[in-house]
């Protein structure tokens, strides 16, 4: 059997930890977390920013990803046909709801975003797309898990680490709250992932009835839950949302 590259692993781990946390390191940060010797996490380093994969910010000297990692992921993103297909959904809900929209997907024992609409206002937001998400807190995580017997069987197996006081870990509880969601056919993140944060997610299915996926409504408590509870409107929208997605994938049940 062949064996792996190292020199593309390694440039693999460092564009992973570029991507998560932290947006921008520097080579000592780099190299001890990879536990690579500053000379060759330096070299690598140096051929990811030739060919655009990383930038260097010249004030700080500190990495950050390039934009050629965007416009590789922007080629994905244009054939990806659950994306292709909840375009027009998607943006019909965050202006019906006035928030922002999330489409994601399970990826590597999390969930991956692969479109988001921003809340309808002026204010100030940040692109989510390619961001990460943990499955046993989100909304979208949640649902991906109640529906999809491969995220359930990795979000039970893996840590559940608490980020709020309201995150569920406990084995029991979490199993619990996903039967739950399975049975009512959405799910909610109160708080359980960050403070002052609240998201309803819905399942998507394909022409075979499997879940590919999951969109949610996602912002602040206050909007989403005036009275404590979540508005039933929103809950309505972004399972319509889902089934009309659902559908133009083949879904014939929804």
């Amino acid at each position: 059997m062949a064996k792996n590259i190292q020199s593309l692993e390694r440039a693999a781990a460092m564009l992973r930890l570029l991507a998560g946390g932290e947006r921008r390191l520097g080579l000592s940060d780099i190299s001890a977390t990879l536990g690579l010797a500053k000379g060759t996490a330096h070299g690598i380093l140096r051929t990811l920013q030739a060919e655009g994969f990383v930038e260097q910010d010249p004030a700080s000297g500190r990495y950050q990803l390039g934009a050629e990692l965007l416009r590789l992921g922007n080629s994905y993103l244009d054939v990806h046909e659950l994306r292709a297909r909840a375009l027009v959904w998607t943006d019909d809900l965050a202006r019906s709801s006035g928030e922002s929209v999330h489409l994601g997907v399970l990826h590597l024992g999390g969930v991956l975003v692969v479109h988001h609409v921003f809340r309808p206002d002026d204010s100030r937001q940040v692109l989510e797309v390619g961001a990460m998400q943990p499955l046993h807190s989100t909304g979208l995580g949640k649902v991906l898990c109640a529906f999809d017997p491969v995220a359930r069987s990795e979000a039970l197996e893996n840590e559940r680490k608490p980020f709020t006081a309201r995150t569920v870990t406990g084995p029991e509880e979490f199993t619990a709250a996903l039967d739950e969601t399975r049975k009512r056919g959405w799910a909610a993140d109160l708080e359980e992932t960050w403070e002052g944060v609240t998201s309803v997610a819905a399942p998507i299915h394909d022409r075979r009835a499997l879940p590919v996926g999951a969109v949610a409504v996602t912002g602040a408590v206050e909007r989403l839950c005036p009275d404590g509870t979540l508005r039933p409107e929103l809950i309505a929208a972004v399972r319509e949302c889902a089934r009309s997605v659902s559908r133009d994938l083949g879904a014939a049940r929804f």
